[in-house]
């Protein structure tokens, strides 16, 4: 996740966007080529790391080491989230595919040099996100809405 996903995700994220402040608007986009061929390979890095979580046998972390995020409130340890992503083998197949999906519309709007479709790619690759890890990483924690 930390090594290929999250940057990837982030990269594509942060490609499009809109700022206002008191001195305007500032819309940011790719614009150049080389701009598009840097978001076209963060979003093939992101499809083909979904095959790697469907790998079998893959574990959360190495024997004996701690997830990078272990330190956040809310998320469960590495043993537990390993558990529930074997016990809900089928479940975790899904989101990863959703991931994938996600992956994939992004490439097609970046491939169709669309900003707008881009960020809606995004907002699916964060829904994808969210759905695994609400399902596996910090399943008891309370959204804002829900407290």
């Amino acid at each position: 996740m930390q090594a290929q996903i999250e940057p990837a995700a982030a990269a594509l994220w942060e490609s499009v966007s809109t700022t206002t402040s008191a001195s305007g608007i500032d819309e940011q986009q790719p614009q150049t080529q080389e701009e598009w061929y840097a978001l076209r390979r963060h979003a093939i890095t992101l499809i083909e790391a979904t095959n790697l979580l469907l790998v079998d046998g893959r574990q959360v972390v190495k024997k004996g080491q701690q997830l990078e995020d272990a330190h956040v409130p809310g998320v469960l340890p590495a043993a537990r989230i390993q558990t529930a992503i074997t016990q809900d083998r089928a479940g975790f197949i899904e989101r990863a595919h959703a991931l994938h999906d996600a992956g994939v519309q992004a490439l097609a709007a970046i491939d169709a040099r669309n900003p707008e479709h881009l960020l809606k790619a995004g907002g699916h690759i964060e829904s994808a996100c969210e759905a695994c890890h609400q399902k596996y990483w910090y399943p008891d924690e309370k959204l804002p809405w829900e407290r």
